[in-house]
């Protein structure tokens, strides 16, 4: 799978140290396609979550793409907030003969972006992070219902795609928030829950 797509590696890791211990989470997508997932909090004694899955080459590739058009491999971390009592968040990129290492501090809102030093590349780092986000819960969430035996494969590379869309464009409007007409959430929502209805929960299986 890795040789088909080139050299993919992704690391994100957000944590801080606190009178709760160190709490963070971290997910990485591995060059044989596992996804591995950590979120440690001792907040009422809760116990470390881990889980791992492994994606296939349509979603591997479709990481690839957004990477790729986020242009994240051309921005560096010089003028970013250093880590600091608060936290801090670590990315790490290899992608083909390209490899990034960023470190910042948490970052509270889009607020803090702004006022950085270096706001349109911090920018691309909080988008991208944010969809990171999103594709993890999907991929660890809908792994876990059951296929049916009439799977489509070719409709589930086509969901995939559509649904990591319409994470993209729901979170390019978060910017615009109290901007945009509520009705264009509504659609989304509409859509989403129509891909769902239309090719069966089996659909959100990310083809595995």
């Amino acid at each position: 799978m890795a040789d088909d797509l080139g050299e993919f590696y992704v690391r994100y890791y957000v944590g801080h140290k606190g009178k709760f211990g160190h709490e963070f989470l971290e997910f990485e997508f591995r060059p044989d396609g596992k996804l591995r997932y950590a979120n440690n909090s001792n907040y009422k004694n809760d116990t470390m979550i881990r889980k791992e899955v492994f994606l296939t080459q349509a979603v591997l590739r479709e990481c690839r793409r957004i990477i790729a058009e986020s242009e994240i491999m051309k921005e560096d971390d010089n003028n970013w907030p250093e880590p600091d009592r608060v936290g801090r968040q670590e990315l790490e990129i290899v992608m083909g003969n390209e490899h990034i290492s960023f470190t910042t501090s948490k970052i509270g809102s889009l607020v803090d972006v702004q006022s950085s030093k270096d706001p349109e590349g911090l920018r691309i780092f909080y988008y991208l992070v944010q969809t990171g986000y999103k594709l993890t819960g999907r991929s660890f969430c809908y792994c876990k219902i059951k296929a049916l035996p009439t799977l489509n494969i070719k409709h589930i590379k086509i969901h995939v795609v559509l649904t990591l869309l319409l994470d993209e464009v729901e979170i390019f409007l978060e910017f615009y928030e109290g901007k945009c007409s509520s009705l264009i959430y509504l659609a989304l929502d509409g859509i989403g829950s129509y891909l769902e209805s239309s090719l069966g929960q089996q659909g959100f299986l990310l083809g595995f």
